[in-house]
C-alpha cells in the first residue's frame, strides 16, 4: 500500500492523541486498529510495513494508515512519535495522500498544529479537531510538483507560492523551480497580474491570515506561522498594514473572540 484516500468532508473525531515511545522493551511491533485511522509524526529512524509494503521511517516523515490494516514498526532503539488515532467521515469527499511523506520543510508547523491540539483535547475537543483537520488537509494537499516542467513559469511560480507560504520565500528560488531567471520571471508576473511577485506574496499571505483568524480555531501565533510571519511583532504590524487592523481585531471582527 502505498497511498490512501482520507474522506475529509467532516472534521475528524479523535479518538487518541499523544506522544508515543517504542523500541525500549522490544525492536518490533506489530497491531492492528480496527475501527480508526492513524497519524503519525515521526522524530526517529526506522521501518513501517504496511500490508506487506515497507516505508522508511525518518525525523520529519508523517505516515497515514487507514481502519483495519496491519502495521509492523521496526526500530533501532528508543523511538518517539507524534500521534492521533481519529475516526473520518464525510465519504462523498475523498483527498488522496501518500501513506508515508516527507513533510520538510513544515514539520515544525505540522508537530505545532498536532501538540495544540494535544493540549486543547481535554478543555476544547472542537479546537483539536479542527487543528488536526489542518494537518490532514496539509497532508493531501503536499504531493510533490515538477514546477519546472509546468510550461507556464507564472503559473508554476504561483502554484509554489500558495503551497509554500509557511515558508521563507524568495523570488530568486521560485524562478528557479519555475525554470527560468529572476528578472525573467520578474517580467513575466508584471505583466501577468500588473504586480511583483514580493507584493504578490504578501497579499496572498494575508488573504490567508484573515480566512484563518476568521474562520478557523487556530491560535493568532499558529496563523502566523501558517502564513510565514511567525515574529508576533511582525505579523501584528502586517496584520495593520494589509488588513486594517490588529490580528485580535480581524478575529474579533468576525464574532469570534478566541486568541
Amino acid at each position: 500500500m502505498h497511498q490512501v484516500l482520507l474522506p475529509l468532508g467532516d472534521a475528524p473525531r479523535i479518538a487518541g492523541i499523544g506522544v508515543g515511545v517504542h523500541g525500549v522493551g522490544a525492536l518490533e511491533d506489530v497491531f492492528r486498529l480496527p475501527d480508526l485511522w492513524q497519524l503519525h509524526l515521526y522524530a526517529y529512524e526506522g521501518v513501517l510495513e504496511v500490508d506487506g509494503t515497507e516505508h522508511r521511517i525518518a525525523p520529519g516523515h508523517a505516515s497515514l494508515v487507514p481502519p483495519d490494516t496491519e502495521v509492523r514498526y521496526r526500530y533501532r532503539g528508543r523511538s518517539e512519535h507524534l500521534y492521533a488515532h481519529l475516526r473520518l467521515t464525510g465519504a462523498t469527499e475523498r483527498h488522496a495522500a501518500p501513506v508515508m511523506q516527507d513533510t520538510r520543510p513544515n514539520t515544525l508547523l505540522i508537530a505545532g498544529l498536532l501538540r495544540g491540539a494535544l493540549a486543547a483535547v481535554p478543555a476544547t475537543p472542537a479546537r483539536a479537531s479542527a487543528q488536526l483537520w489542518t494537518v490532514l488537509w496539509h497532508l493531501t494537499d503536499a504531493a510533490p510538483t515538477r514546477l519546472g516542467l509546468a510550461g507556464d513559469p507564472v503559473s508554476a511560480a504561483t502554484a509554489h507560492i500558495e503551497a509554500n507560504l509557511a515558508m521563507p520565500l524568495s523570488v530568486a528560488d521560485i524562478a528557479k523551480l519555475a525554470g527560468v531567471s529572476h528578472n525573467h520571471l520578474t517580467r513575466l508576473f508584471r505583466g501577468r497580474t500588473g504586480t511583483t511577485v514580493v507584493a504578490y506574496i504578501r497579499h496572498r499571505r494575508m488573504a490567508r491570515a484573515r480566512h484563518l483568524l476568521t474562520a478557523s480555531t487556530l491560535s493568532i501565533t499558529a496563523v502566523a506561522a501558517a502564513v510565514g510571519i511567525p515574529d508576533p511583532q511582525a505579523f501584528n504590524k502586517a496584520c495593520r498594514r494589509e488588513l486594517g487592523a490588529a490580528p485580535r481585531a480581524v478575529r474579533q471582527s468576525s464574532g469570534d473572540v478566541r486568541a
